[in-house]
């Protein structure tokens, strides 16, 4: 019988890391969704969201912001997405398919969203989205305070009034791209700096 191994009782810990339970994503991650969007789902994400930002050390006006365009972002999913489990048609109680992701990198806060949009929506949404790119800080404000005003479109569920919060609240111009999947779709993405 051969003697006993030594057994190496050493264990080294594991590095810290900000994502305790995933690991390998990157340390400014404060929240990521891609699944369907429903407005139950935006509810309950949404808490999630607000209590990450309230462990972060931006100030209440910046949490503020964020938090207004995430849910801008999600609401623009649920309605416009063209990836759904519910009819298109359908007005009320919509599931649709997107992402949301919030990143705090080098002193900024980042909400980028994405979700397919036929091609007809994405004109559409260029349209709109192309002129806000060029307007500066007080144009987009004049324009946020007017559209406020203004009665909304029959068949319109906000989308320009909530691209406008976005503007309004981030502090670079927001970006965006659409990028031809193979579904004959084109992959939408928006992106704030706050």
């Amino acid at each position: 019988m051969s003697a006993p191994r030594e057994m190496n009782t050493e264990t080294q810990a594991p590095a810290a890391s900000a994502n305790p339970c995933f690991p390998g994503l990157a340390d400014g991650l404060i929240f990521f969704y891609a699944g369907y969007f429903s407005q139950n789902i935006i509810t309950a994400i949404g808490d999630a969201v607000r209590l990450r930002l309230e462990q972060s050390d931006a100030p209440g006006s910046v949490r503020r912001k964020i938090f207004s365009t995430f849910i801008e972002m999600a609401q623009n999913i649920v309605h416009y997405s063209s990836d759904t489990l519910t009819p298109p048609d359908q007005a009320t109680m919509e599931m649709r398919a997107g992402s949301v992701m919030v990143m705090h990198t080098d002193g900024q806060f980042l909400i980028t969203c994405a979700n397919p949009v036929d091609a007809q929506y994405a004109d559409k949404l260029k349209s709109i989205l192309d002129p806000l790119r060029a307007m500066t800080t007080e144009q987009i404000k004049d324009a946020y305070r007017k559209t406020l005003r203004a009665d909304t479109e029959e068949d319109s569920k906000g989308s320009g009034l909530g691209f406008l919060t976005i503007a309004k609240d981030s502090s670079a111009p927001i970006e965006f791209q659409f990028a031809p999947n193979e579904h004959g779709l084109f992959m939408f993405t928006l992106k704030a700096t706050i």
